[in-house]
């Protein structure tokens, strides 16, 4: 190999007119919020994804926030979520009082197990938030099922969901409410922001107000009312109007985008299969009713051990390979909720084992190839052999 390559885990990047469109929106005189290239945003994302109004938050958290927010929870209410997620998830509805009860994910998709939702209800239950990891949908269909049943709000956490699907449905928008990333690491991005999804036109109102410090000051925009005041307790959950531009840039290419993403995808995928034939790693795995919009590619090892050996075998040829979510209820916030390691078996096992490759939208044949190659060459694969791999107990 190269000494001298780096290949990086992430890379940001420029997909058509981005800097085109930042020039823009400074030469139309608002780079503040809300202007032309936020409302462009709004509208795309609400028209392709059939989303009764998409509102850009300056983060996948806020628009998580927002949406704890308007579920109007009160102290001791529990909010059932996977414990396999990223900390936003749970923080969003504890910062209002909630209590977070977690539940263990399904072994092929890596996705909250719907057949442990029902259980996990109490009288303290109200919302039930499903996470789409790397893009892959989780059974909506029986959440949406469990929710109206028990009279439950679903908040879709479709961070890494952009442009993917369930049934011909876009994620983000089967939920009452639905969040997405725009960060640098994910499909789409403009380094940081989100958006919120509201499906359930009774939020719209509310939401706007939140997400303008709590005033109606959107009503007055639209001439609705003939000035605008403080009226419910927000914040500033607006995104700038220059990261919106940049942003509109990346949406104009929503294809292109995901059509190279699902190249890289399926090359690691072909190239890889016959480790997993030899029972050395596990490869992703995608239900039939799901169109992934290929946010990451993660390898499963035999054991903790070979992939903390991997990883490190990785950095030390420049490819930076990285593990993912140490399990939430194993945190000392966790902890405090109650929980303690053992609790959820399955997310505590998969967590100790995935690996996730290089992966981004500029990543050259000649990275992928090389990243590719020194996973194969992963020395002890030709030595004694690793603990092998079980077959995946759920595969829909």
């Amino acid at each position: 190999m190269d000494s001298n390559m780096n290949i990086p885990f992430n890379k940001p990047f420029i997909a058509g007119k981005e800097l085109y469109y930042i020039a823009e929106a400074v030469t139309r005189g608002n780079v503040a919020a809300d202007g032309y290239f936020t409302k462009a945003c709004s509208r795309l994302l609400e028209e392709r994804f059939g989303i009764a109004k998409v509102l850009l938050v300056p983060s996948g958290t806020a628009a998580l926030e927002l949406a704890a927010m308007l579920c109007n929870l009160q102290p001791g209410d529990e909010v059932i979520m996977p414990s396999y997620t990223f900390v936003s998830t749970a923080s969003a509805f504890v910062r209002v009082g909630a209590r977070p009860v977690f539940v263990d994910i399904r072994p092929d998709t890596l996705n909250l197990d719907e057949r442990l939702i029902e259980p996990a209800i109490t009288p303290r239950t109200r919302v039930i938030v499903p996470v789409h990891y790397a893009g892959v949908a989780c059974e909506m269909d029986t959440i949406m099922d469990i929710a109206r049943r028990h009279n439950l709000l679903v908040v879709e956490d479709a961070a890494q969901g952009v442009n993917a699907f369930y049934k011909g449905r876009a994620l983000g928008s089967i939920g009452h409410l639905g969040c997405y990333s725009f960060h640098e690491t994910k499909n789409y991005i403009c380094g940081e922001g989100g958006a919120l999804c509201i499906n359930d036109p009774q939020f719209i109102e509310r939401a706007e107000i939140l997400r303008d410090k709590g005033t109606n000051r959107q009503k007055f925009f639209r001439g609705e009312v003939d000035k605008y005041t403080w009226v419910d307790v927000g914040s500033s959950y607006v995104l700038s109007e220059i990261l919106a531009a940049f942003l509109y840039a990346q949406l104009e290419h929503l294809e292109p985008i995901a059509a190279r993403r699902k190249e890289i995808y399926e090359r690691y995928a072909a190239d890889l299969r016959p480790l997993e034939e030899d029972g050395l790693l596990r490869l992703p795995r995608i239900p039939a009713d799901c169109q992934t919009n290929y946010h990451l590619f993660y390898v499963l090892l035999g054991d903790a051990g070979w992939r903390d050996g991997l990883l490190a075998s990785l950095k030390q040829e420049g490819i930076h390979a990285v593990f993912h979510y140490v399990p939430l209820h194993t945190s000392p916030v966790g902890k405090s909720f109650g929980y303690r390691e053992g609790d959820l078996p399955v997310t505590e096992d998969l967590s100790a084992r995935l690996v996730r490759l290089p992966m981004y939208y500029g990543l050259t044949e000649k990275e992928q190839t090389t990243t590719i190659a020194r996973v194969a060459a992963f020395r002890p694969w030709g030595a004694e052999q690793p603990k092998k791999l079980k077959a995946t107990a759920r595969t829909s």
